[in-house]
């Protein structure tokens, strides 16, 4: 893969849940995916927590970016 095409798919993707992970959470696929889909959301959050102390040390900028996406408020209350 060129590195042309690696930074073209680095904008791409999941964040934390890929597309059938949405839709096992939201009731259409099986519940044992849907069991196995928390679990996967639960480790990711562990190392999310890793990301966060990095960014700390080493970017605060983009920690200040993420707090911005997670920390808002939605629109629902």
């Amino acid at each position: 893969m060129s590195t042309e095409t690696q930074t073209s798919n680095m904008g791409e993707g999941r964040a934390l849940l890929t597309s059938r992970e949405r839709d096992a959470l939201a009731g259409e696929d099986t519940d044992n995916y849907r069991y196995k889909t928390r679990t996967y959301f639960r480790r990711r959050l562990e190392k999310l927590e890793e990301d966060i102390e990095l960014l700390r040390e080493h970017d605060p900028d983009l920690l200040e970016d993420l707090r911005d996406v997670v920390c808002t408020e939605s629109d629902d209350g």
